[in-house]
């Protein structure tokens, strides 16, 4: 059986990695660097565990929270990650003792907070963490899985010309080498002929989907655009940006569930009024 490695083999992983690439790197930079010096296989790297995200990545997601909590690494509001410079100095025995720190660090501070629940920090945690799965977009993904797949090509559409494309097109027909749509995006002065597709996916999406759909593009558009609920796989990202071909921009289930949020289609935010009662300012008057 195939064994994805646990958020603690992947710390020490996730230093080297960073050390690699100058000090810092993004999730995804992070995800493709530790699959490289690690040599993880691509079946394991496609184990989901989510409907949006493999259990590779939340694996990696725990590392990252617990290296953060002993100071090891940090991020910014843009979601780089970066060493520190305890991070730098930790050797890989001082890495397989920070399980062990982190939970002391929990016991801790419940101790001094009376009557916390007693969740124990671990993969199975119910704190709110950066590895947590966000529940509504689970549910949204759901939703969208369902949708029949015309249904889901309107939605494409309807994406698209809310984030600015003109001329949005579902074509959709069959033989048309997996060509969902056509759009224009204007920049500036300049406009661009997009293709899109679009992919209704539980699964990854591998590398060989990529190829297939740039294989329909030719004669036809220089740009594409590959939207689907489900991941994909570092095989699949490495191909869409391969040099000497045209580039194919990827949505994934995780960004296709911010963009809906963000252009409010479908989804509504809710602010939650909170109450706070001050009584020194009483006992002032």
């Amino acid at each position: 059986m195939l064994a994805v490695p646990t958020y603690d083999k992947l710390m020490w992983p996730t230093l080297r990695a960073l050390k690699a690439m100058g000090g810092s790197a993004t999730n995804e930079e992070l995800l493709t660097k530790i699959i490289e010096i690690e040599s993880v296989p691509p079946e394991v790297q496609s184990i989901p565990h989510t409907q949006r995200e493999t259990k590779l990545s939340y694996n990696l997601a725990w590392a990252r929270t617990y290296l953060k909590k002993v100071g090891a690494i940090d991020n910014s509001s843009r979601g780089v990650w970066s060493i520190t410079r305890e991070g730098e100095g930790l050797t890989e025995a001082d890495v397989r003792l920070i399980p062990v720190r982190v939970r002391k660090l929990f016991d801790e501070a419940k101790r001094i907070k009376d009557g916390t629940s007693d969740a124990n920090i671990g993969e199975e945690s119910q704190d709110v963490t950066e590895a947590d799965a966000l529940g509504w977009k689970d549910h949204l993904l759901d939703v969208l899985r369902k949708l029949q797949p015309a249904a889901f090509e309107r939605l494409a559409q309807r994406i698209l010309r809310e984030a600015g494309f003109i001329k949005v097109e579902v074509t959709g027909r069959s033989g048309d080498g997996g060509i969902d749509g056509i759009g224009v995006l204007r920049v500036n002065l300049l406009s661009f002929q997009v293709l899109f597709q679009c992919k209704r996916y539980q699964a990854s999406v591998g590398a060989g989907a990529i190829r297939d759909f740039r294989g329909a593009m030719v004669g036809r558009s220089d740009k594409g655009l590959m939207i689907t609920t489900g991941t994909f796989t570092p095989d699949a990202k490495r191909e869409a940006t391969r040099d000497g071909a045209p580039t194919i921009d990827l949505i994934d289930g995780d960004l296709l569930c911010d963009l809906l949020k963000d252009l409010k289609l479908g989804v509504r935010t809710e602010m939650v009024e909170q109450v706070t009662i001050e009584p020194n300012w009483f006992a002032d008057l």
